[in-house]
């Protein structure tokens, strides 16, 4: 009898969840579309193509080992040759190759920073055109660079040339940055940020790289996303080291090295050392997401306080890219021992990358690694780390600028803030900026993403004048901040007409 009325209870505390959880999934209202198509306006796009196409013939690939300023110098000529007005009423600072350009406003109280970094990856296997030939067919502009970041570059430096021919005067003072060395994680960016700290200059939003207008950012999640990142996860590279005697491959003994080094990884690679935990921005994100799901993805993620710890679970299986924004992860990257095959090496070496999530952050997780690490005889060296990133307050006024200059640019994109699993020079910024947020402007599908420090990296034209146009809103939108600020989620701005800026 006891175990009956057990069950019963149980089933009608099942049923009540069940319940609410549809409930809370109904009140999401009718499937939502995130529908964007770049308006065709192909005289503008040529434009632009062009101009994008002589930054890419500049060969600006950054050495960890040696910074070459002379090299990005001379990408300044150009960049000056294509922007004539920039350069003539902008005052300039150059710092070992890193450019700053200030653009004096109206009022001091709310300044912003374009930024995008100048320089690129290497270059590695065959092209379908020559990665530096900045090469305009087939509806795409193809080179080293064309998506991360020359783009975006090229993409304020328009708009503020355009802006200056029509004699705009901002309302905010405005800067543009552009780094160097953020590919090798080098301190150019450093450099411009202590120029502007120096001067007492406190930013009010930062606009650098890190997310873009996704297409499908999550499985069963279809359409165009403006993803904003509003923090990067730390990261670390190390090496762990095996030492033996070494000796002759002909009379090996157990526990040689690189066994121990394989037995290390295979267990970190099946015994996950790291907690799941969905991060707050990660639970927004989902929400955001949700109204435009399919059934399944729609009744899960508007139900995030019923199955929180499920996803958290079996994202990994889903998707790699969700599954890091859960985790601090390690890849295993690099690895090196004897030179001869009949040589057992006395030190045998393997590297790794390690990215930290906020719940276990940078000296935690390297704790964790090197007591894993030690198990098996094996020795950590940290090469370099760097924690996480400050959180950017996605509700924050600025924040709220910046989605209405989305949702104006680019009509029928979602908008959602995520977790940037990579890293940016944005960090940088955040010791004298509150409000450090990553986008840009430009519409990534899977083959602009294949290309991002791939092969036949390359973007289609038709994308940058809503690149240009996003900058050219955003600084008239500086004008308009305190205006949109005050305005309710229903109704339009009367400055700019655009929607209010929450998300």
């Amino acid at each position: 009898m006891r175990l009956s009325i057990l069950f019963w209870i149980a089933a009608a505390a099942a049923a009540l969840l069940f319940a609410s959880a549809v409930l809370h999934m109904l009140l999401l209202g009718p499937r939502k579309k995130a529908n964007y198509n770049p308006a065709e306006d192909e005289e503008r796009a040529l434009l632009y193509a062009g101009k994008l196409s002589k930054m890419l013939q500049c060969d600006t690939v950054s050495d960890p080992d040696e910074t070459d300023p002379e090299k990005f110098r001379h990408f300044h000529s150009v960049l000056e040759e294509l922007f004539p007005h920039v350069f003539a009423s902008l005052k300039k600072t150059e710092a070992d190759g890193n450019l700053l350009l200030y653009w004096k406003g109206r009022k001091d109280s709310r300044p912003i920073v374009l930024m995008s970094h100048m320089d690129t990856v290497p270059v590695e296997g065959e092209w379908k055109y020559p990665p530096f030939s900045g090469m305009i067919a087939q509806g795409r502009v193809w080179g080293r660079g064309a998506c991360d970041t020359k783009c975006s570059v090229m993409g304020f430096f328009q708009a503020v040339e355009e802006l200056l021919a029509e004699g705009y005067i901002p309302e905010q003072d405005i800067y543009l940055s552009s780094s160097c060395t953020e590919e090798t994680g080098g301190g150019g960016c450093a450099k411009l940020a202590d120029v502007l700290e120096g001067k007492g200059v406190r930013p009010w939003l930062v606009c650098d790289e890190g997310g873009a207008i996704m297409k499908d950012p999550l499985p069963g999640i279809h359409g165009s996303f403006a993803m904003i990142g509003v923090m990067e996860k730390g990261s670390a590279s190390l090496d762990f080291i095996a030492d033996s005697d070494g000796g002759h491959a002909s009379t090996p003994q157990r526990h040689s090295p690189i066994a121990r080094l394989a037995d290390f990884i295979h267990h970190v690679e099946h015994h996950d050392p790291f907690k799941r935990r969905m991060p707050e921005p990660v639970r927004r994100m989902m929400r955001e997401l949700a109204p435009y799901g399919t059934l399944p993805v729609r009744f899960v993620f508007s139900n995030l306080w019923l199955f929180g710890p499920l996803v958290a679970r079996v994202m990994p299986s889903v998707s790699a890219k969700a599954s890091a924004m859960l985790k601090t992860t390690i890849a295993f990257t690099v690895q090196s021992g004897s030179r001869a095959y009949n040589v057992i090496p006395e030190r045998a070496v393997a590297g790794a990358n390690m990215r930290f999530i906020p719940h276990e952050p940078m000296k935690e997780s390297l704790e964790k690694i090197r007591r894993i690490a030690a198990r098996y005889g094996l020795k950590m060296e940290v090469l370099h780390s760097e924690d996480v990133s400050m959180q950017a307050d996605i509700d924050s006024e600025a924040s709220g600028m910046l989605i209405r200059v989305i949702r104006k640019t680019f009509p029928g994109v979602g908008v959602s803030p995520y977790i940037l699993t990579g890293g940016t020079d944005a960090r940088i910024y955040e010791k004298i900026c509150p409000n450090v947020l990553r986008f840009a402007p430009v519409v990534f599908g899977p083959e602009e993403k294949h290309g991002i420090h791939g092969i036949d990296e390359s973007i289609p034209y038709s994308v940058l004048p809503g690149c240009v146009d996003f900058y050219r809103n955003l600084i008239r939108a500086s004008a308009d901040s305190v205006e949109c600020s005050n305005t309710r989620e229903s109704q339009k701005c009367e400055s700019c007409g655009s929607q209010t800026g929450r998300i």
